[in-house]
C-alpha cells in the first residue's frame, strides 16, 4: 500500500467513502504495525466522537460514539492539534475510558493522529499495539499519514455533508 493506492482509492467512483477508508486503514496499518486500526471525526458542535472506520468491528463497531472529555488528549489532539502518543497502558487509562477493551485486545499503545484542514480538525486516525510500539522510528511513519488521513476525511465529509455537521 502507497499514497499512490491512497490516491486511487480517492479516485475511485464505487464505494466511497468506505473504499478510501479502508486504503487509509491498510496503509497505517503497514506503515506503523498497528494491531488495531480506527478513524473517527469529531464534532466540536456536539463535542462527540464518531467512528467511521475499523479494522475490529467486533469490538469497535462503526457508528460508535463518544464524548470527547476534556483531558490531555483533548488538549493535545484537538486544542494544539498535534499528536497523541501513550506508550502504556496506564497512560492510555488517563485519557481513555475504554481501556479495559483496549487492554484484551493485546493493545497498549496508542498515536492518535488529528487530520487538520483549515485549522480545523476534522477527525483522528488512530493506531494501536503493544506497549512500546510507538517507537520514535514508528512515530516518523504515522506523522506521513497526516495528508492522506485529511484527504480521506474531506471525502467522507463531502459525502456524507448534512449526517455528520
Amino acid at each position: 500500500m502507497t499514497r499512490d493506492s491512497i490516491a486511487a482509492a480517492l479516485a475511485a467512483a464505487e464505494g466511497q467513502p468506505g473504499a478510501a477508508l479502508a486504503a487509509l486503514g491498510r496503509l497505517a496499518q503497514e506503515a506503523t504495525g498497528a494491531t488495531l486500526v480506527t478513524v473517527m471525526t469529531s464534532d466540536p458542535a456536539t463535542g462527540e466522537a464518531e467512528r467511521i472506520w475499523t479494522n475490529r468491528p467486533d469490538a469497535y463497531p462503526v457508528s460508535g460514539r463518544k464524548p470527547m472529555n476534556p483531558t490531555r488528549w483533548t488538549a493535545t489532539v484537538l486544542d494544539r492539534q498535534e499528536t497523541f502518543v501513550a506508550n502504556t497502558i496506564g497512560e492510555i487509562a488517563e485519557v481513555f475510558s475504554d481501556h479495559p477493551l483496549i487492554l484484551s485486545l493485546g493493545c497498549e499503545s496508542v498515536v492518535n493522529l488529528p487530520a487538520v484542514v483549515a485549522g480545523e480538525v476534522l477527525g483522528t486516525l488512530n493506531c494501536l499495539g503493544p506497549r512500546g510500539h510507538f517507537t520514535p522510528e514508528r512515530l516518523r511513519a504515522a506523522e506521513a499519514l497526516r495528508l492522506p488521513a485529511a484527504a480521506v476525511l474531506l471525502l467522507h465529509l463531502h459525502l456524507t455533508k448534512g449526517s455528520t455537521r
